[in-house]
């Protein structure tokens, strides 16, 4: 089954997988006694899920924490439970209190300037590292620059080089 396939009750599979991640995270949100809301969107062919807040987004910073380390727990916890519902690998997306949105455009920015600087310098910028959502954010940036960048490095460090051309 694919991404454009449809369920029996007529959603798609992406809708689908969506919903059983938002009916976990609500459970997770009742047991940790935290309050948010669940949005659920389909972005870029994949379910993409928000928990916002419903009033104080620093209650729910523990689930970002730090270097959006839980966050990014917290979204394979969820794909692992998509996965035992449905048998399928998912590829969704999970942001907290708008954290990866504001990593987005610090990330932007950060690839930006590495971008002047290797055009200017007319030499290779080596980024800090980053984690695979992170390092995806800056390739599109410099691919969208028209520039070249690589991944180098083994996780933890791994981490962004934007070429400079030649």
């Amino acid at each position: 089954m694919n991404e454009t396939s449809v369920t029996t009750d007529g959603r798609s599979v992406l809708e689908e997988e969506g919903e059983i991640a938002a009916d976990y995270l609500e459970e997770l949100l009742d047991i940790a006694d935290l309050d948010g809301d669940i949005d659920i969107d389909v972005d870029h062919d994949r379910p993409a899920l928000a928990i916002v807040a419903e009033e104080d987004s620093d209650g729910l910073r523990p689930l970002v924490g730090k270097k959006g380390e839980v966050l990014e727990a917290l979204q394979e916890l969820t794909r692992l439970a998509v996965q035992t519902k449905t048998g399928n690998r998912s590829r969704l997306m999970l942001d907290v209190a708008g954290y990866r949105q504001e990593r987005k455009a610090v990330l932007t920015s950060l690839a930006e300037e590495a971008i002047a600087k290797a055009e200017a310098d007319g030499q290779d910028v080596a980024l800090a590292a980053m984690n695979p959502f992170e390092r995806k954010i800056v390739h599109d940036v410099v691919a969208g620059a028209g520039l070249v960048s690589d991944s180098e490095g083994v996780e933890p460090n791994r981490h962004v080089v934007v070429r400079a051309g030649s």
